[in-house]
């Protein structure tokens, strides 16, 4: 799919008065994407991107031009596509993974960078910290450092005979491999034990899922990333049919069938970058601007997921829940 397919990118440089007589041509911005062009996700967070912008009276095609470049999971490709971005005249670039927010970075001379939730980007070294993050680089943090052990009281809650749980992490995010042996720190404790699965890239998802059901286990925690969250839909798939249990991070997996998904609105923390993005547009020094983090994490369960696996949730678990998908 075409980049003008998927974002409806105008052509031509609109523009939009700024005092008498003056006119500004239109930011062109960076849209550095984990994931592919077409996928569920990706649609879901550009029209969030889009409303982020419309908030901050921003209006597609006067104001702003969205140049998309798309890794499809190949975050080898990033610095290339950082290029291409660059050579386009983008004045700042929308990264929503460690290794895209690094390619970025490199660029020269340097263009402003708005992260959409990263995991530890202060561990990660892609800032000096929350408050006032340096350089050009600033936007939103996620929580999932906290958030991948917290569902194990939801798995142990939902399937509770559960002693094995695999872990499907993405090598390519330097921060996965971190949670995971938090995750099997945590899991050991209960007398659960981890086995970690590593998707080396989208096309071998099937071949993941054959070595995850090699040894079937109990249920199937996928670990907080970008380009996993992509392919939410078809993760879930898999694992109906394979009739797993499968939790994760993002609220978004559960509304493509996964059973459980505990953590931030995605969508609306894609909005926010508008925010970013007008700040800068408007004189802000992206390092100076702090990092937010978000306030309120949401419990997302999928009953008919449930009702297919034959499992009852707890009433307690329900009650608590934000959304509960019927």
């Amino acid at each position: 799919m075409r980049r003008r397919d998927f974002l409806g990118v105008v052509g031509g440089a609109a523009a939009w008065p700024v005092a008498a007589q003056a006119q500004k041509p239109a930011l062109r911005i960076g849209f550095l994407y984990s994931g592919a062009a077409n996928s569920f996700v990706a649609l879901s967070r550009s029209r969030a991107i889009r409303e982020g912008l419309r908030d901050n009276g921003l209006i597609d095609g006067r104001d702003y031009i969205i140049e998309a470049r798309f890794a499809a999971g190949h975050y080898e490709r990033f610095p290339e596509l950082a290029k291409e971005l660059a050579q386009a005249g983008v004045g700042v670039i929308l990264t929503n993974t460690i290794a895209s927010v690094r390619a970025a970075q490199r660029l020269v001379p340097p263009v402003p960078i708005v992260m959409l939730p990263i995991n530890d980007p202060v561990g990660a070294g892609l800032i000096s910290n929350l408050a006032r993050p340096g350089g050009y680089t600033t936007g939103l943090a996620s929580l999932n450092e906290d958030l991948t052990p917290k569902l194990l009281e939801y798995e142990r809650a939902i399937v509770p005979k559960a002693t094995l749980l695999a872990a499907l992490f993405n090598p390519a995010n330097p921060s996965n491999p971190k949670f995971v042996d938090e995750l099997r720190s945590r899991a050991s404790a209960l007398g659960v034990s981890v086995r970690p699965v590593a998707l080396q890239s989208p096309e071998l998802l099937d071949a993941a899922f054959a070595t995850i059901m090699e040894h079937p286990p109990d249920a199937l925690q996928v670990i907080a990333d970008s380009g996993l969250s992509d392919l939410s839909d078809r993760i879930a798939a898999l694992a109906l049919a394979n009739r797993l249990p499968s939790f994760a991070t993002s609220p978004i997996y559960a509304e493509c069938g996964g059973l459980l998904a505990y953590g931030f609105s995605s969508t609306d923390f894609y909005a926010r970058a508008g925010y970013y993005v007008k700040r800068i547009l408007d004189g802000a020094k992206p390092g100076e601007l702090p990092v937010e983090q978000p306030t309120r994490i949401e419990l997302w369960i999928n009953l008919k997921t449930a009702r297919v696996l034959g499992l009852d949730i707890p009433t307690n678990v329900q009650q608590l829940a934000d959304q509960v998908i019927e």
